[in-house]
């Protein structure tokens, strides 16, 4: 496998993704504002996306993909887990259909104090909560398209949810202000449908074999079902550790605001870059496990290790020499102010060093889930998580919001620290010197080319948009012939 292009290709389509979600929110905040109505979509959509982040792609496919490789891609166990997985789908689709009045009020009791707020909530969540269905089914097919390594039409899914929302925000010029919020539920669950039926095609094309069957419990569903439960538990630790940064925040004003802004800045090359070792690091390692090929697999990792270094360092300076010019030209405009910008442009400079934390945990990690190791990265994301609740607590009193990024940056290092020690206890990695070589040689032209650009003013976005290509065009050769060398 072409680790190398696969990744590129997946971390195009993810950039992709993730300028026409910048592109969506925008336009969300143009069109419903930051109000009454923007609150019942927001409240609406997050239901079905977290379903999504529990029982799709990520979660699903570290423990699928593994299990259908070590099973010479057995195509009655792919068929079986589909029907398991359709079924329980639909089941809870129509529990949460019954029960959405009650689920709406524990996320947000508040929207009762608003007169048919609560109400409004409710209907759009019964309508939205259809896409739970084909977005999690489509997280399956993608994961059977990425085991027979074909990665980039899954990688563009959430590029057409993210158009067709554009598009639905583009048309609410021509309706009035509750209408649009029927027209974008139904966007979304047609967005979902159509992902479903554009991978179910690919697949049926490629005579991959899946299709429903009466759903049986073998020893391998039983295994793959304790092993996900596992793995929500984990993603449901998460979600818990996000609300209470968001409560301690919540006690500065604006900082959630800031706090909001700052990640997703940091998120976006994690998301091009990271994301993408991860996803056809999977597929590529579980081949080279199931194949008995312990050689395979440290050549992966610490090629994709490499590679990803290579281009996160450059990202990691640029953001931290960057970040108040990045903030000002992108979003002081109107009602915000240039006292947002600097309190943004610091959290970013503090969370911006976990990023190699997080590249080099996603490839420890995904190299136990293609062990069939399930509870390591768990227990080891339990722990960090935990850590990070308490840096909040304890160092809100003295720093502020900016506890929350220093408890990232820290819990990050402690999760990479965990995982490499038990990738190491069971003889699933190795370091390579040239590797490590490359990395300190990568990370010193960073440092250098970014010491250049904290001389140069940034008086405005053509000038950020023109340093930012220069420190590109610099690097990226001499990155290149660092590489080729060492």
């Amino acid at each position: 496998m072409k680790l190398g292009k696969h990744i590129f290709g997946v971390g195009a389509m993810t950039g992709i993704s993730r300028i026409f979600g910048f592109i969506r929110d925008m336009l969300i905040a143009r069109v419903l504002g930051a109000g009454r109505l923007s609150d019942i979509f927001l409240a609406a959509f997050k239901l079905p996306n977290l379903f999504r982040d529990l029982l799709g792609e990520g979660a699903l496919s570290a423990i699928f993909i593994p299990m259908y490789t070590d099973l010479k891609k057995d195509d009655n166990f792919a068929k079986n887990v589909f029907s398991w997985l359709m079924t329980i789908l639909l089941g809870i689709t129509i529990v949460f259909e019954i029960l959405m009045p009650i689920v709406v009020w524990i996320l947000a009791p508040g929207f009762a104090e608003d007169p048919g707020k609560m109400e409004l909530t409710v209907l759009i969540s019964r309508i939205m909560f259809f896409y739970v269905i084909f977005v999690c089914g489509a997280a399956f097919l993608s994961a059977i398209l990425n085991a027979f390594s074909k990665f980039l039409l899954a990688a563009f899914m959430p590029v057409l949810l993210n158009i067709m929302l554009i598009c639905a925000l583009l048309l609410a010029a021509f309706f009035s202000s509750g209408t649009i919020l029927y027209i974008m539920a139904g966007t979304v669950v047609l967005s979902g449908i159509i992902q479903f039926g554009v991978l179910w095609g690919r697949i049926r094309k490629k005579h991959f074999g899946l299709h429903l069957i009466k759903p049986k419990w073998t020893p391998g569903i039983k295994s793959l079902f304790k092993r996900l439960g596992i793995s929500i538990v984990g993603n449901g630790f998460y979600q818990i550790t996000i609300i209470i940064g968001t409560l301690v925040a919540s006690f500065q004003n604006g900082a959630v605001s800031w706090l909001y802004y700052s990640d997703r800045i940091v998120q976006l090359p994690f998301a091009m870059i990271g994301l993408a070792v991860g996803t056809v690091l999977m597929s590529s390692i579980s081949n080279a496990l199931a194949e008995k090929n312990m050689r395979s697999v440290y050549i992966q990792q610490n090629s994709s290790m490499r590679r990803s270094m290579m281009l996160i360092m450059p990202c990691l300076v640029g953001l931290f020499v960057l970040a108040e010019p990045i903030i000002k030209y992108l979003f002081e405009y109107g009602a915000w102010t240039s006292h947002s910008t600097h309190a943004v442009a610091i959290a970013i400079m503090i969370q911006v060093f976990v990023l190699p934390a997080m590249m080099i945990s996603q490839i420890y990690s995904k190299t136990l889930y293609a062990s069939q190791d399930v509870r390591t990265p768990v227990k080891t994301s339990m722990i960090s998580l935990g850590a990070a609740s308490v840096i909040y607590l304890a160092a809100f009193p003295f720093i502020g919001y900016l506890a929350i990024p220093v408890g990232v940056v820290i819990s990050g290092y402690l999760k990479n620290y965990l995982l490499g020690r038990a990738c190491k206890k069971r003889g699933l990695f190795r370091t390579d010197k040239r590797a490590i070589k490359a990395i300190l040689a990568f990370s010193a032209l960073s440092i250098l080319l970014g010491a250049v650009l904290w001389q140069i003013p940034i008086t405005s976005i053509w000038m950020l948009f023109i340093s930012i290509a220069g420190f590109a065009v610099i690097y990226l050769p001499l990155a290149y012939i660092i590489d080729r060398k060492i």
